[in-house]
């Protein structure tokens, strides 16, 4: 079968406010240099009062179908964290705010791998012949959930939107997805939680706990598991697409931390100059940050058409999962 879902068009979003490390110091026990030093973080944007995940993924969502030169598609994939209510989901919403009532729209929910899960889900629509083209974004208001007043988390997040459109095309095009590895260990679920607000917490029959509707995270355990998982996710992905790692002309990784992508690199035996980053300018965005960074690196013009790039990332469930393609030629802003 030569039928592909095939990468036409790139877009993203950020909130208008820019939060730098240190407007965070004057509340927190920290300063720029610890922040840098230990993340590689410089800013990230918090989206203001009354703006939600839905509004951000619009944003970049109406980019990527004009990147793509279309006004519609056949399904809409969101990938969040933090959809704007836990029931119904965000991708409605989404496709109706784009004008396309009537067409299939869902969430997916993996956290920080999000976004790759989404990209299989559309190519899934796609080879299965249930969709022609489908738009996939992740998008992510992270800041709703974080303790203002815990510094482990408070310096780490962002908010903001990445998107990709895909189309039906042939296996042999530019811009055609490749294999995917995508995997899952559900005995990590506690390393990257929100203990409150589901089902377990609320029929335990006690009230939630002091900051237990926050986000949380195992900062030295999550550590270890991101660079082992997307390691030998990227690895395994490779193999099966038949690439070796010289082949590879950038790695786009989920940007979780600066000293993870360069761990993963290392391993991976990529020169760090092959390894395209945004996050000294936007944080973590979680789901969002591998589309951000791709229609960054493409906006920019570091992504050219021909090259080949590998696509990784490990969050929350735990999760983790890759791909591969061959960057197309798409039009800039």
């Amino acid at each position: 079968m030569n039928r592909a879902a095939v990468v036409a068009g790139v877009g993203s979003c950020l909130p208008s406010r820019a939060v730098s490390n240190d407007e965070l110091a004057t509340r927190l026990d920290t300063s720029d240099t610890w922040i840098r030093s230990r993340t590689g973080i410089a800013q990230r944007y918090f989206a203001a009062p009354g703006t939600a995940t839905s509004d951000l993924a619009v944003g970049a969502g109406a980019k990527a179908l004009k990147c793509a030169g279309m006004s519609a598609v056949d399904a809409v994939v969101v990938a969040t964290t933090t959809p704007d209510r836990p029931c119904p989901a965000t991708a409605p919403v989404v496709a109706a705010r784009l004008g396309m009532t009537g067409t299939a729209a869902y969430d997916v929910s993996a956290v920080c791998t999000g976004f790759v899960y989404g990209l299989a889900t559309g190519a899934g629509l796609i080879l299965g012949e249930i969709a022609d083209r489908v738009l996939v974004i992740g998008a992510e208001t992270f800041s709703t959930l974080l303790d203002p007043d815990e510094r482990s988390t408070a310096v780490i997040f962002g908010d903001g939107a990445g998107a990709v459109v895909l189309r039906s095309g042939l296996r042999a095009e530019a811009g055609a997805l490749g294999p995917f590895d995508l995997g899952s260990d559900g005995d990590g679920e506690d390393l990257i939680t929100v203990p409150a607000g589901g089902s377990r917490q609320r029929l335990s029959g006690a009230p939630p706990g002091a900051g237990e509707q926050y986000f949380s995270m195992s900062g030295k355990e999550v550590f270890r598991h991101a660079v082992r998982r997307m390691t030998g996710s990227a690895r395994a992905v490779l193999a099966r697409a038949g690439w070796s790692a010289g082949d590879v002309d950038h790695l786009v990784s989920h940007q979780a931390n600066l000293r993870i992508t360069q761990h993963v690199a290392e391993g991976l035996g990529l020169p760090g100059r092959r390894c395209f980053s945004n996050i000294a300018e936007v944080g973590n965005t979680a789901a969002a940050s591998i589309p951000l960074a791709l229609d960054q690196a493409h906006t920019r013009g570091v992504l050219g058409p021909g090259q080949r790039v590998l696509i990784t990332a490990f969050g929350g469930g735990l999760t983790w999962g890759s791909t591969v393609l061959t960057w197309p030629r798409l039009d800039r802003p």
